[in-house]
């Protein structure tokens, strides 16, 4: 059994269990990786906050209601930087699409360099040799969680160290990481690569390694690459320009409606569900659209399972649809006799590639797609053009708005 059951009920009871260390034990343990099993500093909340089980809004009112903004800044800022990731990439969709063709070159040149695909293999396996790394592969796979700190030092170790592609260590995150989503995946890695914040990657040090990890590891110096430059001559033209968000076309009332829900948002009933016609309601299976090799069975679990739960909160009786062929969407809403289809707001990624292929099939049958989208995210969203400290400075606007202790 999973130590994160995949239901709003459990994300809520972690939430409420982890409210005492909100604060200043967030702050100053917060860096801490204590390995599998000893991850108490940190809320690891993550799995359900990122598919919206429980809502950042939520975890963020929690906090300042038992510590103030001022003891909770820490977690409040981790909180933020979801999204941030997420409407950064919004802004810059151009970067999800060429990490997608990116991750597609990078497979097709294992097929034809051995020596690449054996280290690949090493560093997957957890059989490079270098303890901390090792651990890590494993703790990932077998659990499908790394704390950030691990997080950090494993993503410069395989670009820096281990010289592998850094969108197959991102691949590799994304196809295990219960709380992988498209956003904080890719722009992490790219972070660490030195592509996020342009010039600047980030090292994996050993002293930092062994006072973070309380001497559960002792890397030495010269096990670690000497990260001078990041990857930044890889894209020499560097980052694209800055869009407006996309249009989002509402839902219209009076209207036959099938309700769509994906693992983006796993809490439809929020949305005002009783001033449409609902005529039918599909949950949409699409966690292996994470990668083109095969995903984790662990993943695929916990989101069938939260769609259930989020279905039977809503009070509907889902027909289960897998994102396979793009018709499939048009299909199901056609034969309820559904001309529109809502659903909570789906950002860059996976969903959202598959929601624009079926786009021709809905347009076809006379079927609108509408989306609701979150307050929440309507004010960071405006300020993720550039570096976090953009969204920062608004983070007590935010607050007062969004949060109501």
């Amino acid at each position: 059994m999973t130590e994160f059951p995949a239901t709003r009920a459990a994300g809520l009871a972690a939430m409420q269990a982890f409210v005492p260390a909100m604060g200043k034990r967030y702050a100053n343990g917060r860096n801490y990786d204590h390995g599998p099993g000893a991850h108490k500093a940190v809320s690891r909340l993550s799995p359900y906050i990122r598919r919206r089980l429980v809502t950042e809004a939520e975890v963020v009112q929690a906090a300042i209601a038992a510590h103030g903004p001022d003891t909770a800044e820490k977690f409040i800022d981790e909180i933020i930087w979801r999204g941030y990731f997420k409407g950064w990439l919004e802004r810059r969709p151009q970067v999800w699409d060429s990490y997608v063709a990116g991750v597609q070159a990078d497979l097709a040149t294992l097929d034809r360099d051995r020596k690449l695909r054996r280290n690949l293999e090493r560093a997957m396996d957890g059989q490079t040799g270098l303890d901390c790394f090792d651990a890590w592969a494993v703790e990932l796979v077998e659990t499908g969680y790394l704390h950030n700190h691990a997080r950090m030092w494993f993503a410069s170790i395989w670009i820096f160290t281990l010289g592998l592609p850094w969108r197959l260590g991102a691949d590799f995150f994304y196809r295990h990481l219960l709380d992988g989503d498209a956003a904080s995946n890719t722009l992490g890695w790219r972070w660490a690569a030195g592509l996020h914040t342009r010039g600047k990657p980030y090292p994996a040090r050993a002293d930092n390694i062994t006072t973070f990890t309380n001497g559960r590891f002792r890397p030495r110096p010269v096990d670690l690459a000497d990260v001078t430059q990041g990857l930044e001559t890889t894209e020499p033209d560097g980052l694209p320009s800055v869009l407006a968000l996309r249009d989002v076309t509402a839902p219209k009332t009076g209207v036959p409606t099938a309700l769509l829900i994906t693992d983006e948002d796993c809490w439809a009933e929020a949305f005002d569900l009783a001033g449409l016609d609902i005529c039918t309601c599909a949950t949409l299976l699409a966690g292996h659209l994470r990668s083109p090799l095969p995903v984790a069975d662990m993943i695929l679990r916990f989101e069938a399972d939260a769609l259930s739960d989020a279905a039977s909160r809503a009070g509907q009786k889902p027909v289960m649809l897998r994102a396979d062929h793009p018709n499939t969407l048009a299909n199901w809403a056609a034969s309820a006799g559904a001309t529109q289809i809502v659903t909570p707001y789906v950002t860059r990624g996976p969903i959202y590639d598959w929601l624009q292929q079926a786009a021709p099939y809905l347009q076809a049958q006379g079927i609108t797609l509408a989306e609701w989208r979150r307050d929440w995210d309507g004010a960071i969203w405006p300020h993720a053009t550039a570096g976090f400290f953009k969204v920062r400075k608004q983070i007590p606007q935010i607050i007062a708005d969004q949060v109501h202790v």
